[in-house]
């Protein structure tokens, strides 16, 4: 019988194996009564503050040009067929979040890796060939960790900038300038220039596109519809929309040239992987990681360590990087070698439920993509307003990504074995991730979310803290990780988060 080539019963694994990822959650539009008056001061991450980008004044309300606007806006209500009042409800529950939920879509779909060449060697995606076979980008861990950081601080700088404009120039909704307009959204006293909502459309539509480029029409389309979205249910006139996109297109064009120069770029040069080995090596490090694929896979994104971070400086990633692990041969080590050899002989129900319900493997918005879901899940509880959803995803994302990097270098700097390297009897319950064992990523993605979640949502913290304990544990329970590797990698986490943890506390919010 022929063989089913790899990325054939991946793809079909993707499309028949969702119910992994949790579904996304419901969203219903909220009244926003919180303002946050002095959301245009707050500390920024890319941007100098919220004057960097000037916004022009707009029309006044008494002027015949915004009249002009008004009754354009009451055909377009007028006109708007029952699938465009879906788009309001729809893009009125959060528009922040929405496009959140639309990158962990793109994640999930991206996280493919490709299958190995006649010669044994595996292709790279292209990124001037998006869609060609394999798919640009391989959105793994540390790419998806990325992706959701850089939405998430566009999103909030264009944000800061916005608000700084909104509270200048102070020109509110159109339903509280013509009482012939009836919002089909709940209302606020938020000034409606420039809107936020076309802030936030065109400044995730243009990240995403730089991150996802195989994606630029589907991109383009619900950025038009969010926008779309604002008119048709009254919320805004079109030079709202207009100076909301160019601003967001604007603070978006500012981030792409940071990601441009933060080292992502050299993340993955396996040419220079040996002398990582060589270094470990030298370092006492010599029963090193390998891959256990057939044909053995390059390691994935060896120098992800080296990207720059965003909380911290890179002396105060070495600084923070854990201490060496166990070495085959002590005491330490065999003990938890034996765990290893217990819990693959003997797993629970619970456990095997436990790992299977953390795996986010192949085909799933990883690691991160949980954390950034569940995040979601809180603001919607406490119905924040798109700049404080913003600053709380903001936060939340640059330290998943500032995690992913320590981890990442730590992994790379004692290049330890896994389980299933040292005893390829043990039988894992999910997929054996590409890369070396200490630390574990999930464990430090996972700690850092919750300690910043936990800050963000205060009576949380129990529950997050529980969350991180147990997506550790769990890589314990699939036979992945030592438990060295997890406990080590939740520590790490935690310091990692308590950085974005003082940034939120000092960035003018409080």
């Amino acid at each position: 019988m022929k063989q089913i080539p790899l990325y054939i019963l991946i793809t079909l694994f993707v499309a028949t194996a969702c119910n992994k990822t949790p579904e996304n959650p419901t969203i219903a539009p909220y009244a926003e009564t919180k303002l946050d008056e002095n959301g245009g001061t707050w500390k920024t991450y890319i941007l100098a503050d919220g004057s960097e980008i000037p916004v022009p004044a707009p029309n006044a309300v008494a002027s015949d040009a915004y009249k002009t606007e008004l009754e354009q806006l009451k055909t377009v209500m007028s006109n708007a067929t029952e699938s465009d009042k879906e788009a309001v409800q729809f893009w009125g529950s959060n528009g922040t979040l929405r496009w959140h939920e639309i990158a962990r879509e793109l994640a999930a779909n991206y996280n493919v890796p490709p299958n190995y060449n006649a010669d044994g060697t595996y292709p790279l995606p292209d990124a001037n060939n998006p869609t060609a076979y394999p798919r640009f980008p391989f959105a793994n861990p540390p790419y998806a960790s990325r992706a959701f950081a850089l939405l998430a601080v566009a999103q909030y700088d264009a944000l800061v900038t916005a608000w700084k404009a909104k509270f200048e120039y102070n020109r509110l909704a159109p339903y509280k300038n013509d009482s012939g307009i009836t919002p089909l959204l709940p209302t606020n006293d938020l000034p409606s220039y420039p809107s936020e909502d076309a802030v936030v459309a065109a400044a995730s539509r243009e990240v995403l596109k730089f991150l996802f480029p195989g994606e630029v029409a589907l991109l383009d389309e619900r950025s038009t519809e969010h926008k779309n979205s604002r008119l048709w249910g009254g919320m805004n006139v079109q030079s709202d929309i207009d100076a909301g996109d160019s601003l967001g297109a604007a603070v978006a064009k500012r981030i792409i040239a940071y990601a441009k120069t933060d080292r992502m770029g050299a993340a993955n040069k396996q040419a220079d992987y040996p002398l990582l080995k060589a270094d470990a090596t030298a370092r006492g490090f010599t029963a090193q990681w390998e891959s256990v694929d057939i044909p053995a896979r390059p390691p994935m994104l060896p120098f992800f360590g080296n990207v720059k971070p965003w909380n911290f400086t890179d002396d105060q990633k070495i600084a923070l990087r854990p201490a060496a692990p166990y070495l085959p041969g002590t005491p330490e080590f065999e003990k938890d070698y034996q765990e290893m050899q217990d819990i693959a002989k003997n797993r629970t129900n619970e456990q095997f439920r436990i790992a299977t319900y953390w795996a986010d493997g192949a085909g799933s918005y990883t690691p991160p993509g949980h954390w950034n879901r569940k995040a979601a899940e809180l603001i919607l509880d406490n119905k924040w307003n798109e700049i404080r959803a913003a600053r709380a995803m903001a936060l939340m994302s640059t330290a998943v990504q500032d995690a992913g990097i320590l981890c990442w270098h730590t992994k790379y700097y004692y290049l330890t074995q896994r389980p299933t390297t040292v005893d390829r009897d043990i039988k894992t319950s999910t997929g054996i991730p590409n890369f070396p064992g200490y630390t574990s990523g999930h464990s430090t993605f996972s700690a850092a979310a919750a300690e910043v979640l936990a800050y963000l949502f205060p009576s949380n913290a129990s529950e997050l803290t529980a969350m991180a304990k147990e997506a550790s544990e769990s890589r314990i329970y699939g036979c992945i990780h030592f438990r060295i590797d997890c406990e080590a990698g939740l520590d790490s986490g935690k310091k990692v988060g308590n950085f974005a943890v003082e940034r939120g506390k000092n960035d003018g919010s409080e």
